[in-house]
């Protein structure tokens, strides 16, 4: 087991890499902000105002301590995947952490107040937000049914929280809500062909759903005795929320909704290693914005919390026709083409309808 694990084991480790290094302090992330999108502090100034006030909290547990490590996660992401990088993935980068700290949260809290949550799970809802796609290049690996990937996260995140002042010792709520919300983020741990890259946009219209939805037979089997501890228990609860939070987007407007499936796309072709405007892209990039998301959206995609079904499913219902619509007019469009059809045809004809649907 991973000397920073606390539930469940794996069968390797995932040390720290060059973006780590890049940031290893809060101090350097704060600069790094400041300087490159300062807009993320003004959001985190936002939020700050939006949560409970006056709640007592640990020593150790400091709102500043907390939005500390949230810099840290956003800025590492940025630097491996996201515009401040050369890696740069359309659907998992700094922009992923904002739709979850911005709206999704602020939609949350206008739903069920502030108040519901303390001002602890605010910061890990936050905090998975920001580090759950940390890593996305890791080599595939299974264990318990948490993906490489994730695990990967769970560890930076792990040394994330120490280069901030927390500890297992004292916060132990901290790192085992994180394992869980994290791990539970797995969109399926096993790519169809195991000499493939692990392709995580791809799984996302493949799998079987979020782990998180399955974590209570994951702990049973991998944790046993878990319970009976309240720390473990209540964070089961939290992922549930966190998975629903990452998700989301299908109860965004039609028109967000639809821009979070053309840059999964994108990304999928990139890790494919295909040009998404060529015509060894257009099938793909078709099936994937037709197939992929009816099947997604109808079939497989499902809130786990209740809190996530109050605040999101009425929203997700209402894009039910459109998406229908739209896929079936893309397909009529794309049928029997005058000349070999490609990516950048497809791409034009679904950003031309997800318009018009808007």
């Amino acid at each position: 087991m991973a000397k920073h694990a606390v539930i469940f084991a794996y069968p390797r480790e995932f040390p720290a890499d060059a973006v780590e290094a890049q940031v290893p302090d809060p101090g350097t992330a704060r600069a790094l902000v400041l300087a490159r999108r300062p807009d993320v502090l003004a959001l985190l100034a936002h939020r700050r105002k939006r949560l409970p006030a006056g709640v007592a909290l640990p020593p150790s547990e400091t709102v500043e301590r907390a939005e500390d490590a949230i810099l840290m996660a956003f800025c590492r992401l940025a630097l491996r995947h996201g515009t401040w990088g050369t890696d740069y993935h359309a659907y998992h980068n700094e922009g992923h952490i904002l739709e979850i700290l911005g709206p999704r949260l602020d939609r949350m809290i206008d739903t069920i107040g502030a108040d519901a949550l303390s001002l602890r799970d605010w910061f890990l809802l936050s905090l998975f937000g920001a580090a759950h796609d940390l890593r996305q290049r890791e080599a595939p690996d299974f264990a318990a049914g948490i993906g490489s990937n994730e695990r990967a996260s769970v560890e930076e995140t792990f040394r994330i929280l120490r280069a901030c002042g927390f500890t297992p010792e004292r916060n132990s709520e901290l790192f085992v809500g994180c394992e869980l919300m994290i791990s539970g983020s797995t969109f399926d741990a096993r790519p169809s062909d195991a000499t493939l890259e692990y392709n995580p946009a791809e799984l996302v219209v493949q799998s079987g759903g979020a782990l998180a939805q399955k974590l209570e037979v994951k702990l049973d089997k991998h944790a046993s005795g878990w319970r009976s501890d309240e720390r473990v228990q209540h964070a089961q609860r939290l992922a549930l929320i966190a998975a629903d939070l990452d998700t989301a987007n299908v109860a965004e407007p039609f028109a967000l909704f639809m821009a979070s499936a053309e840059r999964l796309c994108l990304e999928r072709e990139m890790r494919s290693g295909r040009d998404p405007v060529s015509v060894a892209a257009a099938q793909p990039m078709l099936t994937f914005l037709t197939e992929g998301q009816e099947r997604y959206f109808f079939e497989l995609h499902r809130f786990s919390s209740d809190y996530g079904r109050h605040i999101f499913q009425e929203a997700k219902q209402a894009n039910a026709e459109k998406l229908t619509a739209l896929t079936r007019q893309l397909r009529e469009r794309m049928a029997n083409p005058s000349e070999p059809l490609d990516g950048a045809t497809v791409l034009a004809a679904f950003r031309s309808l997800s318009a018009a649907f808007a």
